[in-house]
């Protein structure tokens, strides 16, 4: 019985383990969003300021997506994510007992780095150790982790929003003991069995130099796979544009935009994360089925509504508040949470990390140049701000629709009519190897 039960039991915990990366990403994100408001007056930041370490912070996600997702293919999943929260860990000290501005320079930096390095290499190893038929499941579970981890961003700021700069520290310290319990805990998981196997197969192989190495970057510059990775990218980098903006600059928005309170941003926040966290557990039970792409356009539409209506109406704090309700629903449908899944279903074992790390760190450095002058358009014209939001969520969809979902399912096709012998991480069908759902 025990032994019928384990794999399962095992499958969960590591995706429990490996999405506590999503939780820590988003209440790191959603965190510094309020954390630097509530630093502004103690350390002086100016909004240009506050664009700077926002823009820093997502250039650190973006580096280290892009280093992480790679030595997690040559080195391992374990062993990368083991020592990315170690430095994680550094970063979020200097952010909580920040005395002055290049502290938070220097923290955010620091931070980005180690968590975008954590991000593709723990999906790939929640996806490796999930049952194929539940794999996507798994790993639309990390976004329920992210929810909960903008959730208690949100209350923490919510609580402490009339504490100043020392609202801001328990805003870092909370995902610092978060941080320092998963990283013990993580001590206790296993390397993935599937990369292990696969890079045993390549060491057994002998060399051809006609012939590209399991782990080889060849392998992500041609066909399938440079199609997969250029089209995930751009879906991602366009459509995360909207959950970044507001997971980043909610609260200025809605004090230097809108004129509300600290406390009324972070309140809306808290009310609207537990639809988000409903609407991905909906996803979750559909997504390894066809009623995925359904789920998709209707998220889609919910957040093309809710980018609408102030763009129409105009900005102020009731139409602000309609967008991010519409933002967290949608997104649970159409967000980073199918980005997630469709990024573990076109790539190889040995080259997972490395093609998530790409299209992750494009994401976060075309977010990190907008971020930097997010502040300013949407204090100079909060109406043009709506205008490119709603213009991202539209231009993603049609990404998602007339360029992923047909080439996922050319995947599935080329499977299925693979001999299985072929179906192999060095074969002809190595392109749609995970694409099974």
């Amino acid at each position: 019985m025990a032994t019928t039960h384990n794999p399962s039991r095992r499958a969960w915990r590591t995706a429990v383990l490996g999405g506590m990366a999503s939780y820590m990403d988003a209440a790191t994100i959603v965190g510094t969003g309020t954390a630097l408001v509530l630093y502004k007056q103690q350390l002086g930041l100016t909004p240009w300021m506050i664009g700077a370490a926002s823009s820093i912070l997502t250039l650190g996600l973006a580096v280290g997506a892009l280093l992480g997702g790679r030595l997690g293919d040559l080195l391992g999943r374990r062993r990368v994510f083991t020592y990315d929260l170690v430095v994680f860990l550094a970063g979020l000290a200097l952010l909580a007992f920040a005395a002055n501005p290049w502290m938070i320079f220097v923290g955010v930096g620091v931070t980005g780095l180690a968590m975008g390095a954590d991000i593709p290499t723990s999906l790939a190893l929640v996806a490796e150790e999930a049952p194929k038929d539940r794999r996507a499941r798994l790993v639309a579970f990390s976004q329920v982790l992210w929810s909960c981890g903008g959730l208690a961003a949100y209350l923490i700021g919510f609580l402490v929003s009339g504490l100043g700069a020392t609202g801001a520290r328990i805003i870092y310290l909370h995902v610092l003991v978060v941080a320092a319990v998963v990283l013990v805990l993580r001590q206790r998981l296993r390397e993935s069995e599937e990369w292990v196997r696969e890079r045993d197969r390549q060491r057994q192989t002998p060399a051809d130099p006609s012939i590209s190495r399991g782990d080889s970057l060849r392998r992500l510059a041609s066909g399938p796979l440079l199609a997969a990775v250029i089209g995930l990218g751009l879906f991602y980098a366009i459509g995360n544009l909207v959950a970044n903006t507001f997971g980043q600059f909610q609260t200025f928005l809605f004090t230097e935009v809108a004129g509300a309170e600290v406390s009324t941003a972070t309140l809306v926040g808290l009310l609207a994360y537990p639809l988000g966290f409903i609407t991905v557990l909906i996803f979750m039970k559909f997504v390894d089925g066809p009623a995925r792409m359904p789920l998709y356009t209707l998220g889609v539409l919910i957040m093309a509504a809710g980018a609408a209506i102030p763009l129409i109406v105009g900005v102020n704090t009731v139409t602000l508040i309609i967008l991010k309700f519409c933002i967290t629903i949608g997104a649970g449908f159409a967000g980073e949470v199918i980005f997630k899944v469709w990024a573990q279903e076109f790539f190889p074992t040995l080259i997972r990390g490395t093609a998530q790390g790409i299209a992750i760190a494009f994401t976060r450095f075309v977010a990190a140049g907008f971020a930097l002058v997010t502040p300013a358009i949407a204090d100079s014209s909060p109406r043009a701000l709506m205008g490119v939001l709603l213009s991202a969520v539209l231009i993603a969809a049609v990404i998602g629709w007339a360029w992923i979902f047909p080439m996922r399912r050319r995947a599935l096709a080329a499977e299925q009519a693979a001999p299985a012998e072929q179906a192999t991480p060095a074969g002809p069908a190595a392109a749609p190897e995970e694409a099974t759902r």
